[in-house]
C-alpha cells in the first residue's frame, strides 16, 4: 500500500499539489457521477444519425476511457474528456440530418478537425490564444461556465422548465424529482458549509436513495438485473470513418464549424477549471496547458476512429475540483470508472438527473465567487465580462458566449478609442468568432 502510494506520489506530485490519494479519487468518482450521463445521451444522439446504438455505447466510454487516462497521466490535470455534448447534436441533426451525410463521412470531418487542433497546438498557436485572453474575460469566463453549469443543474432538477410563452418557467417543485432535487440541495449545501469531505457526492447519493425509496427513479430489481450484461462491441464503428468522402464533399465550413467550437469550448472549460483548480498563476498562466491541449487534440482524433463525435473536456470536471481535485489522478479515477461502466452499466442508470443537479447547482455557486474579480468600475472590462457571464447559459454553449465576450470587448474597445489595448490575437480570435457567427445563422 505504501509503495503504491510512493509511486502516486511520484506521478501526480500529490503532496506539492497540497492534496491526497483520498480526495483525489473522492474527486474523480465525484466528476464521474456527475458526468456519467453521456454513457447514455451520447449513444442515443449518435443513433439519430445512424450509428448502431451499441457500437456508439462501446466508443462513447472508450474515447473517455482514453481521453481521460491521458489527460492525468501525461498531462496531470483534474479534468475528465468525453465526447462533447453541443458538438454530438450538431455532428448528428445538422451534418448527418440536414446536409444528409453518411456518419462515416461526418467522422472523416471530425477526424480533419481533430488534425487543426493539433496543428494549432504543436505550433502554440491555442497556446497563444490562451494566453492573449485578457484577465477579467478569464474571471468571466469562469462565472459564465459556473452559470451554465447552474442552469443545466436546474433544468436536470425540474425547477426550471421549457415554456412556450418566456422560454423558461419555474417548474411544478411540488412534483417528487423537483421536491427531492430541492432537498438534496439543501443537505448538499449545508454539509458544505460545514466543510465535510465529500459533501457533493454524498448528496447524491443520499437524493438517488431517496428517489428510490420513494419510488420516483427505479430501484435494482436484485443481483441478477444489476450483473446481467454483454459487453458493447466497437466492430461496427472501429476505423469506418471516410477520409476521403470527407475530402470530396468539400466539408471545409463543416470542418471550420466543428473547429472553432471545439477550440473556444475546451478553451473557456480549460481556463475556468484550471482558474477553479488553482493552476493558473496571477498572470493567467496555466500549468501543463500544453500538454492538456495536445491530449484533446489527439483525443479528438482517436475518437473520429473509434466512432464518435468530438471529445472534450468535461465542465462537470468541477464537480470533482470542487471536492478538491487537483491533480491528473482525479482524472485517472474518472477513466477507470468508465471503464467499469461498461460491465456495471445498470447500476449507472439508477443515478437519475435531479439526484446530480444539486451537486451542479453547488458548483455553480462555487465558480460565481469569482465574479468579484472582474473589474466593473471600467465598463470596457466590464461590459465584455457580463456579455460573457450572460451567454453561456443563455445561448446553452461555453463557445457562445466566449464568442460574444471577444466580440465586445474588441468592439467597446476600439468605439472608445482604446483598440490598442486590444491584442493581436485577440483581433484575429474575435474575427474568427464573427466569421463563425456568420456561417451559422
Amino acid at each position: 500500500m505504501a509503495q503504491t502510494k510512493g509511486i502516486l506520489e511520484r506521478v501526480f506530485k500529490l503532496s506539492e499539489k497540497g492534496t491526497t490519494v483520498k480526495t483525489e479519487i473522492l474527486a474523480g468518482l465525484t466528476t464521474f457521477v456527475a458526468m456519467a450521463y453521456i454513457i447514455f445521451v451520447n449513444p442515443s444522439i449518435l443513433a439519430d444519425a445512424g450509428i448502431p446504438k451499441e457500437a456508439a455505447i462501446a466508443a462513447t466510454v472508450w474515447s473517455a476511457v482514453i481521453g481521460s487516462a491521458a489527460m492525468g497521466l501525461w498531462a496531470n490535470f483534474p479534468v475528465a474528456v468525453a465526447p462533447g455534448m453541443g458538438l454530438n447534436a450538431f455532428f448528428a441533426y445538422y451534418v448527418c440530418g440536414v446536409l444528409g451525410l453518411h456518419w462515416t463521412v461526418a467522422l472523416g470531418a471530425v477526424f480533419f478537425s481533430g488534425i487543426v487542433f493539433l496543428l494549432l497546438t504543436v505550433t502554440h498557436v491555442r497556446q497563444l490564444l490562451i494566453d492573449a485572453v485578457p484577465m477579467n474575460l478569464k474571471y468571466a469566463i469562469v462565472v459564465g461556465i459556473g452559470m451554465f453549469i447552474a442552469f443545466i443543474g436546474l433544468q436536470n432538477a425540474g425547477i426550471v422548465v421549457k415554456n412556450d410563452a418566456t422560454v423558461v418557467a419555474l417548474g411544478h417543485v411540488t412534483q417528487p424529482g423537483p421536491l427531492l432535487a430541492c432537498c438534496g440541495l439543501m443537505l448538499t449545501a449545508g454539509l458544505m458549509a460545514r466543510n465535510v469531505q465529500g459533501s457533493l457526492l454524498i448528496g447524491i447519493l443520499v437524493t438517488a436513495v431517496l428517489g428510490m425509496v420513494f419510488g420516483v427513479s427505479p430501484a435494482p430489481s436484485g443481483i441478477d438485473s444489476v450483473m446481467s450484461f454483454s459487453l458493447p462491441s466497437l466492430a461496427p464503428t472501429l476505423m469506418q470513418l471516410d477520409i476521403m468522402g470527407a475530402l470530396k464533399y468539400g466539408i471545409i465550413s463543416i470542418i471550420f464549424t466543428f473547429t472553432i467550437v471545439e477550440l473556444f469550448d475546451n478553451m473557456g472549460t480549460l481556463i475556468g477549471l484550471s482558474r477553479k483548480a488553482r493552476l493558473m498563476d496571477d498572470k493567467g498562466h496555466i500549468e501543463n496547458l500544453d500538454k492538456a491541449l495536445v491530449t484533446d487534440s489527439v483525443g479528438t482524433v482517436v475518437s473520429s476512429f473509434l466512432g464518435t463525435s468530438t471529445v472534450t473536456s468535461y465542465v462537470e470536471s468541477a464537480a470533482g475540483i470542487s471536492q478538491g481535485g487537483r491533480t491528473g489522478l482525479t482524472a485517472l479515477t474518472v477513466a477507470v470508472l468508465f471503464a467499469a461502466s461498461l460491465v456495471f452499466a445498470p447500476l449507472i442508470g439508477l443515478v437519475p438527473a435531479f439526484a446530480t443537479a444539486p451537486a451542479l447547482l453547488i458548483v455553480g455557486a462555487l465558480m460565481m465567487m469569482e465574479v468579484m474579480n472582474i473589474d466593473f468600475n471600467d465598463f470596457t472590462e466590464g461590459f465584455p465580462a457580463f456579455m460573457t457571464i450572460i451567454m453561456m447559459p443563455l445561448t446553452y454553449s461555453i463557445a457562445s458566449g466566449f464568442g460574444f465576450g471577444f466580440v465586445s470587448y474588441a468592439a467597446v474597445k476600439l468605439l472608445s478609442g482604446r483598440a490598442r489595448e486590444v491584442s493581436l490575437f485577440m483581433w484575429i480570435i474575435t474575427a474568427m468568432f464573427v466569421i463563425n457567427f456568420a456561417m451559422r445563422s
